[in-house]
């Protein structure tokens, strides 16, 4: 039974290349639904749900729960839900996107900051400084890195930084634990901020652009560090 379960599948699977190719769908054009797919290839439903998922997994179809199976790849577009990127990514995954994007934000906020954008990065790192928890140490430094973000001018820009930055908060790192209730006065953020904050406000972007990178590089060792202590 398994045999011809595994032959009506892999049949299923070769005649549907061979619909598709026959069809010329355009990307991004729905295919017809499982009930009609079995009648014009003459399998069962479960061979042909087992054909869409190998095609799937190839990256030639995708699926929209409610609308149907789809030529081609997953739009971007339908990746805007936070819960799908966070489900599709990790930790390491998302350092690396900071690392790529970050610096480049940073090198932008060195040409386009204003005085008062300068003065608030400053304002959230003394907050930061004088937070009596790490929970107000993460609001503040939050803060700080959205103030450089929206300090380059460019909207879409932010737009990316704020979905990056929604993503990282939901990607869990596993239970890390601070074992004090707050940062120590050599916190190694503290430096790289003042870093960081002072190229922007001497409007050196590639100064500003490798300090982020630096940062970032650190945060991503103590998280990591943190992480192997913690198991």
């Amino acid at each position: 039974m398994a045999l011809i379960e595994e032959n009506d599948a892999q049949s299923a699977l070769t005649q549907l290349r061979a619909y598709m190719a026959q069809q010329q769908l355009p990307v991004n054009s729905r295919l017809p639904t499982e009930r009609e797919l079995c009648q014009a290839l003459g399998v069962t439903r479960t061979a042909v749900r087992k054909a869409l998922a190998t095609l799937e997994a190839e990256g030639q179809l995708w699926r929209h729960v409610g609308k149907g199976t789809f030529v081609g790849t997953r739009p971007i577009e339908d990746l805007t839900d936070i819960a799908t990127i966070t489900g599709r990514t990790n930790p390491v995954e998302v350092m690396r996107t900071r690392e790529l994007i970050e610096p480049e934000i940073a090198r932008l906020a060195a040409l386009n900051a204003t005085g008062r954008d300068i003065e608030e990065m400053r304002l959230c790192m003394a907050k930061s400084r004088a937070a009596d928890t790490w929970r107000q140490y993460e609001s503040w430094d939050n803060r700080l890195h959205r103030v450089i973000a929206e300090s380059t001018q460019n909207k879409l820009l932010l737009a990316l930084f704020d979905t990056l930055n929604s993503v990282r908060r939901a990607v869990a790192w596993g239970r890390l634990r601070h074992n004090k209730p707050r940062p120590d006065p050599d916190h190694h953020s503290f430096a790289e901020h003042e870093a960081l904050v002072e190229a922007i406000a001497e409007r050196d972007m590639d100064r500003a652009a490798q300090a982020m990178r630096r940062h970032l590089e650190s945060v991503e060792r103590n998280l990591l560090r943190r992480r192997t202590a913690g198991r």
